[in-house]
């Protein structure tokens, strides 16, 4: 009688249950290797080899000048450090990254503030301050250098003749100003993903202290906020710093060099055909870029621990 029963049950576990399966046949689960072979050639051909040859170029003669390729060692980093350009585009670079950043996360900040209720109004008006983020760089920079040329549509409007893009004192700011409006709507949404991340309670316990929005936001949001401002400061100045389609299109770097930031020097110098220096040079703005990048996310980490 025990033997019937459990044949039955086996029988009925069989016919009325699924039957669970347990390891796959390794057919079923195999996937050729080479399936994967269009994305390595892919990544392989436009990413890992022309980093690697980056490293191997600034070491040689390569140009325009030079039937073939020869080794010459530090030739290349010794010509581009007795040009006194060199130095001075590193010096518009930083500023440009610097400026940059802060109009970016300014505005980026201070619209995921004006934003931050979850209304249809401020729902349409996130969409509006992000286009921009979506628009090509290049073109932006076209449409802006139109808007401030002299005989542009600002100085029609303003019936004035101000040259917006001839100063070397302040073009700079300008293109920098730019560039924050062009990302700004990045950060904002940044911003709100860590505005939208603080826990009313705390809000609710500022506001039962007897805190005002001021310090509600100092004491509070601005703490919490932590992490989106390592993101985004660390994002926006090491983007800002490999800027190169918003400067061309504005000023080409002019005037007088005053716009010239590194990536605008390496382009002229590889128009010259000195392709070694230019390849010296964006591996020279590679290890000022990693040289800043380390001890400014670490450093920015180290706050949010201390927040």
């Amino acid at each position: 009688m025990a033997d019937t029963a459990i044949r039955t049950r086996k029988q009925a576990s069989t016919k009325g249950e699924p039957r669970q399966v347990g390891r796959l046949p390794r057919a079923a689960v195999h996937h050729p290797w080479w399936f994967a072979l269009p994305a390595v050639v892919v990544f392989a051909g436009f990413f890992l080899v022309p980093n690697l040859l980056n490293f191997y170029y600034p070491f040689t003669n390569w140009s325009s000048y030079h039937a073939d390729i020869a080794f010459t060692g530090l030739d290349n980093f010794r010509t581009i450090a007795d040009d006194g350009s060199l130095l001075r585009a590193i010096r518009t670079t930083l500023l440009y990254a610097l400026l940059a950043a802060l109009f970016q996360n300014g505005f980026g900040l201070v619209l995921a503030l004006l934003l931050e209720a979850d209304t249809r109004f401020n729902r349409f008006f996130r969409a509006v301050f992000f286009l921009p983020v979506l628009i090509s760089a290049l073109a932006t920079g076209y449409v802006f250098q139109a808007l401030l040329d002299q005989d542009g549509a600002v100085n029609s409007v303003l019936g004035t003749d101000i040259p917006w893009l001839g100063s070397t004192t302040w073009t700079l700011v300008l293109v920098t100003l730019i560039h924050g409006w062009k990302w700004m709507g990045l950060s904002m949404l940044i911003y709100l993903a860590g505005l939208k991340g603080i826990p009313g309670e705390m809000l609710e316990a500022a506001k039962c202290d007897g805190a005002g929005p001021w310090r509600t936001f100092w004491s509070v949001r601005w703490p919490m906020l932590a992490p989106a401002v390592t993101f985004n400061v660390t994002t926006a100045l090491i983007g800002s710093m490999n800027t190169f389609d918003i400067v061309q299109a504005t000023t080409g770097g002019g005037p007088a060099a005053s716009t010239e930031v590194f990536n605008i020097y390496m382009f002229r110098v590889f128009g010259q055909g000195l392709y070694a220096q230019a390849s010296t040079m964006s591996l020279v703005l590679f290890l000022i870029v990693v040289a800043l990048a380390i001890p400014l996310v670490f450093g920015l980490r180290r706050r949010e621990q201390l927040l």
